[in-house]
């Protein structure tokens, strides 16, 4: 064991105190040394949401799903969501019981018939109840991917690595939105019907090869963290005792209540992003550089705030929990300011004329497209944030398998408790499907985003602690 310790004393980890009966393993040796190594892990999983919800979220940021009327993808998302929030009730359980590679496997099932559908409404436009039935299956399928994800990217890391994993993990899952984004947007360049037909097509090919790499995955158990300790074994109990771990969960935890309105406004913020503004003034290929822009400057918002301000090794974590939250705040609120000041220009009523779109040629486009980036870097932030968080109050996989499987980031994206997220977007989807004025969406996810940070301020300032104490280790 004294190799071990002798490397461990060299990793910046170290400056944690590892308890006096944690029993420590030496790393694998030749490829085996990369291949089981936790950031080699991460970054496979990132794959995984790369080519599944990465393209979905390059597919929702065209604005519609890229169709003309969006009514048909607005009912899609409400009824996802809706099956997202019921299911991830109950996704930590499945994950304990059928293993994270093989809930990866079966949730990214899901994506490649959504995708599908839109291909399939595409060449026969009376086929919408084929779309929104995909999305009901796709819920499902998406709360079991994205609770294995959650209690696999914040298992891996030591204490002080979180915010740098989720980092890798976002930057990964975005650049499949920004990769989709850019063959949305060359595809769409000269806005021909066919051009859509091939994006859809390229998705899908995108998607089926998703379904297969989990299974190129180590599996979990094998895996030995940078400080020696190995990843924590995930128990599968009866379905009696797994549902009674919901209960225990909240009860052994009850400050993640606190975060419960920040789950909830995640993904309720996109309906007015992609919709309502991306999608309702801007033309075919405008919305598809909009989202290249935005789900670029999301990779840069979870590197600077997860690297540079949640894993700072010389500031305590209580004061990084601080200023991630002082970041992020300031970021919800000053973000909406401005875009208020773009959604008074326009109406729903306004926009379904289609007298007018802003084309990427237009003198006005550079400020509107600006709107795009800032609330792009606000959506990383939050999910990264979010996840850090849940990643503090616990190291045990088991125990934030339930946590991310009843809360919800995320981001879809890309991702945090994924039932009351979902809520929150079936909720605002629905409000865009029954015509609700654009005015009104906007300033409910205002008040959503900067009163969710309001309300998670008691949790940071009372349970967030320097370490994490050995019994929050176990469930």
């Amino acid at each position: 064991m004294s190799e071990v310790h002798a490397e461990v004393e060299k990793l910046d980890s170290s400056k944690v105190p590892v308890h006096p009966h944690t029993e420590l393993f030496n790393r694998p040796t030749g490829w085996r040394r990369y291949y089981y190594h936790p950031i080699t892990q991460v970054s496979m999983l990132g794959f995984v949401c790369f080519l599944g919800p990465g393209i979905f979220i390059a597919l929702t940021g065209l604005g519609g799903g890229g169709q003309v009327n969006s009514k048909v993808q607005a009912n899609a998302s409400a009824i996802l969501y809706a099956t997202f929030a019921f299911f991830g009730l109950f996704s930590g359980s499945i994950n304990n019981v059928l293993g994270p590679r093989w809930t990866l496997i079966l949730g990214t099932l899901g994506y490649s018939l959504y995708i599908a559908s839109f291909l399939v409404i595409n060449i026969h436009p009376d086929a919408s109840a084929f779309v929104i039935a995909a999305g009901a299956i796709l819920g499902i399928c998406a709360a079991l991917l994205w609770t294995a994800q959650g209690s696999l990217m914040m298992s891996y890391p030591t204490e002080a690595q979180k915010g740098t994993f989720i980092s890798i993990f976002w930057t990964i899952f975005n650049l499949g939105g920004v990769m989709g984004s850019a063959v949305a947007f060359g595809t769409s360049f000269n806005r021909t019907v066919s051009d859509i037909y091939v994006t859809f097509v390229g998705f899908l090919i995108l998607t089926l090869v998703g379904v297969f790499l989990p299974l190129l995955m180590a599996n979990p158990n094998k895996v030995i963290r940078t400080d020696g300790t190995h990843v924590n074994q995930v128990s599968y109990p009866s379905w009696k005792t797994e549902v009674s771990r919901l209960y225990v969960a909240l009860k052994t935890d009850p400050w993640i209540i606190f975060l419960f309105p920040m789950f909830f406004a995640s993904n309720y913020c996109f309906t007015w992003e992609y919709n309502n503004y991306n999608g309702a003034i801007f033309t075919i290929r405008a919305r598809a550089l909009n989202s290249l822009m935005s789900y670029t400057s999301q990779v840069f918002g979870s590197i600077f705030l997860g690297y540079f301000i949640l894993d700072r090794k010389r500031v305590r974590r209580r004061v990084r929990a601080f200023y991630g939250w002082s970041l992020v705040f300031f970021v919800a609120f000053a973000s909406h300011v401005w875009a208020y000041f773009y959604q008074k220009t326009y109406t729903r009523a306004e926009a379904m004329k289609d007298a007018y779109k802003i084309d990427i040629i237009e003198e006005t486009y550079v400020a509107h497209v600006w709107v795009m980036i800032v609330h792009g870097l606000l959506d990383s932030m939050l999910q990264t944030y979010a996840y850090w968080l849940i990643g503090a109050m616990s190291n045990d996989p088991a125990k934030l398998a339930v946590f991310t499987g009843f809360c919800a980031s995320i981001l879809i994206k890309h991702h945090t408790d994924k039932s009351l997220q979902s809520a929150g977007a079936a909720g605002a989807w629905s409000t865009d499907a029954a015509g609700i004025p654009y005015m009104n969406i906007f300033l409910s996810t205002w008040c959503l985003m900067v009163g969710s940070m309001i309300f998670a301020a008691p949790m940071v300032y009372l349970r967030v602690t320097d370490h994490t104490d050995v019994e929050d280790e176990t469930l």
